[in-house]
C-alpha cells in the first residue's frame, strides 16, 4: 500500500482520490479552498453538467485539443462509469437536450456530496485550507510536497497534481500546477481562456444586449478561411457575443484571434435558403402591403432586432411595403442570412469556463498520466493540454484523467 498525495479537490482530484483509495492506497487530498469542488459547484450555472451521455467516439470528437491522448482514459473510465458512481452514492441523474447529464435535483452540490460520501467511505483524508507550495523532487523522483503553513514537508510514494487551470481565478485556479510542472522540467504550451465570450467591435451589440437567439448558424472566418461552423443558441451582451455556440467557437478561434480580428457571420434563418427566405418575406409583405416597412417585420425578427435589421437592409423605415423594390428585398435577405460582426478578442479568464493549453502531453504517459520526466508524479484534469466544447465533455476529461492517475499510482 502506497501513500498518495493529491493536490486539488476539484473534479480530477476527487476522481483520482476515489480511484487510488479503491485500489487500497492511503490517500491524502489537499485543497486550498474552504470546500471541495468549488469550480464544479458553479459549472452548468450551478446545476453541474456532469458529463455527456453520448458514445465514446462522439466524446473524442468533441475534444478540441489532443483528443487521441484521451483514448485510453476515456475507455478506462467512461461517461457511464461516472454516472454509475454518482447514482450509487445518492445523486440520481437525468439526461437533457444534447445528451447533457445533470443531477435530477439541478444542484451541483449533490454531485460534490456524492463524491465526498464515496471518499469518506474509502478512508480518503481530506485537508481543506491547505495550500501546497512546492513539490519535493530528488534524482528524478517526486517524493513529497511542501505545504504553505510552516513549510511543513509531507512525504509520499506518489503525487497527483490536479490543480486546474487559470479559468475562474475566484475559485482558486491560479496556475499552481503549471509552476509545479515547469519546476520539474515540463514544457507548458501557450495558455488562453477558452469556452469564453468574444468582444465585438460594432456598437450595435449594446442595442441588442440581453437578446438570445435560438436556432441560428454561426460561422467564424479568418479572411477566407472557415474556422468554425455550428447551429445552436447565442446571446448578445454589452461587450459582444456569448451563449453555447459562441463559447464553443472560442476554443477553435483562440490562437487566431490573438493575432488578428476575425469575422462572425450569423445566419438568422438557417432552415431557409435565400430563395425560400425571399418567398417568405414576400408573403409577409403581401399581408402588410399598406404598412410602413418598420411595422411589417414582427413575424421575422424579435422586436429588439428589428431596428438593426432595418438599418442593415438600408431600406427607409417609413417606406410603404408595396414600394419596396426586389433589390431592397434581396438586401434584407442578405442581411438576415449573413449578419456579420467583427470579433476583436476573447474575454478574460474570470469569464472563461476552461483554460486552453497546459502541460505538454508528449511528456505524459496517456495510459497512467505519469510524468515521463519525474517518477511518482502524475497530472490530471485541466492542468493538461486538453480541452473540449461545451456539453459536459470537459468534466469528463477531468473524471477520466483523474481516474487514470488514481488507479495507476504505485
Amino acid at each position: 500500500m502506497s501513500k498518495v498525495v493529491i493536490i486539488g479537490g476539484g473534479a480530477a482530484g476527487m476522481a483520482a482520490a476515489i480511484a487510488a483509495a479503491g485500489c487500497g492506497h492511503q490517500v491524502h487530498l489537499y485543497e486550498k479552498n474552504e470546500k471541495l469542488g468549488k469550480k464544479v459547484y458553479i459549472t452548468g450555472k450551478g446545476r453541474c453538467n456532469v458529463t455527456n451521455a453520448c458514445d465514446t467516439d462522439t466524446l473524442l470528437q468533441s475534444v478540441v485539443t489532443n483528443p487521441r491522448f484521451l483514448y485510453s482514459s476515456f475507455y478506462g473510465f467512461t461517461n457511464q462509469d461516472i454516472m454509475n458512481l454518482l447514482e450509487r452514492n445518492g445523486c440520481p441523474l437525468k439526461i437533457e437536450r444534447g445528451n447533457r447529464v445533470f443531477p435530477v435535483s439541478d444542484k451541483s452540490s449533490d454531485v460534490i456530496s456524492a463524491l465526498s460520501r464515496q471518499m469518506k467511505e474509502l478512508g480518503v483524508h481530506v485537508y481543506l485550507h491547505k495550500e501546497v507550495k512546492e513539490l519535493l523532487v530528488s534524482e528524478g523522483r517526486c517524493f513529497g510536497v511542501v505545504l504553505s503553513d510552516r513549510e511543513k514537508h509531507i512525504q509520499a510514494d506518489a503525487i497527483i497534481v490536479a490543480t486546474g487551470g487559470l479559468s475562474y481565478p475566484s475559485t482558486g485556479s491560479t496556475g499552481d500546477g503549471y509552476r509545479f510542472a515547469r519546476d520539474c522540467g515540463h514544457r507548458v504550451t501557450e495558455l488562453s481562456p477558452a469556452l469564453v465570450p468574444f468582444s465585438v467591435k460594432e456598437d450595435v451589440v449594446q442595442d441588442l444586449q440581453g437578446l438570445s437567439l435560438k436556432n441560428i448558424e454561426a460561422v467564424i472566418w479568418d479572411g477566407k478561411k472557415e474556422v468554425y461552423r455550428e447551429f445552436g443558441e447565442m446571446l448578445f451582451t454589452h461587450f459582444g457575443v456569448s451563449g453555447p455556440v459562441i463559447l464553443s467557437a472560442s476554443s477553435f478561434a483562440a490562437k487566431r484571434i490573438r493575432k488578428k480580428h476575425l469575422t462572425l457571420s450569423i445566419d438568422l434563418k438557417p432552415a431557409l435558403s435565400r430563395e425560400q427566405l425571399d418567398a417568405r418575406i414576400l408573403r409577409d409583405f403581401e399581408e402588410a402591403v399598406n404598412r410602413q416597412f418598420k411595422n411589417a417585420l414582427s413575424h421575422l425578427y424579435p422586436s429588439k432586432l428589428i431596428p438593426v435589421m432595418i438599418e442593415r437592409s438600408k431600406i427607409s423605415p417609413e417606406k410603404k411595403v408595396n414600394e419596396i423594390t426586389r433589390q431592397e428585398r434581396l438586401n434584407l435577405v442578405e442581411a438576415t442570412k449573413n449578419f456579420t460582426l467583427t470579433l476583436t478578442a476573447l474575454r478574460g479568464y474570470e469569464e472563461a469556463i476552461i483554460t486552453q493549453g497546459g502541460i505538454d502531453l508528449k511528456e505524459i504517459n496517456p495510459s497512467t498520466m505519469e510524468s515521463r520526466k519525474t517518477k511518482g508524479l502524475y497530472f490530471a484534469g485541466e492542468v493538461l493540454d486538453l480541452d473540449a466544447i461545451t456539453g459536459g465533455y470537459n468534466l469528463q476529461i477531468s473524471w477520466s484523467t483523474g481516474w487514470a492517475a488514481g488507479s495507476h499510482v504505485e
